[in-house]
């Protein structure tokens, strides 16, 4: 009767035993299953885009310019996460911005996305931010 329950458990541990390995949990696997290869001439992960300091300005600026002109915005320029010299830029861009509003300016959006844009380029283009945070 010994032999029969052992035959019995010496089969289940192996079907045990090929059912895992076929999961993929193998212990030679670190207990995870394979990721299929990519596709030939694609890497397994996309690269990361890169945005520049320049752009990462411009859209900054270009956001708290409409909040602040819709009486949304609050807190200081770091609050909104901005250095000194962007926290300069956003208020010519909103001082322009209310300007154009007040003499009807259909467009304020392209007004306040070129003027940022013009004003971070300048910015950058003479050094951007220096050693301090506030700059």
């Amino acid at each position: 009767m010994r032999r029969g329950v052992r035959a019995r458990a010496g089969a289940i541990a192996s079907v045990l035993a090929a059912a895992w390995a076929v999961a993929g949990c193998g212990a030679a696997d670190s207990g995870h299953a394979r990721k299929a290869d990519p596709p030939a001439g694609r890497s397994a992960s996309p690269s990361p885009r890169v945005t520049s300091d320049e752009d990462l300005c411009t859209r900054i600026v270009g956001h708290w310019s409409r909040e602040l002109l819709d009486g949304r915005g609050y807190g200081d320029y770091q609050s909104m996460g901005l250095s000194g010299g962007q926290y300069d830029i956003l208020r010519e861009v909103v001082d322009s911005a209310r300007a154009a509003r007040r003499q009807g300016t259909a467009d304020v959006g392209k007004l306040i996305d070129r003027e940022a844009r013009e004003g971070c380029a300048a910015w950058y283009r003479s050094g951007g931010p220096g050693t301090g945070p506030w700059r």
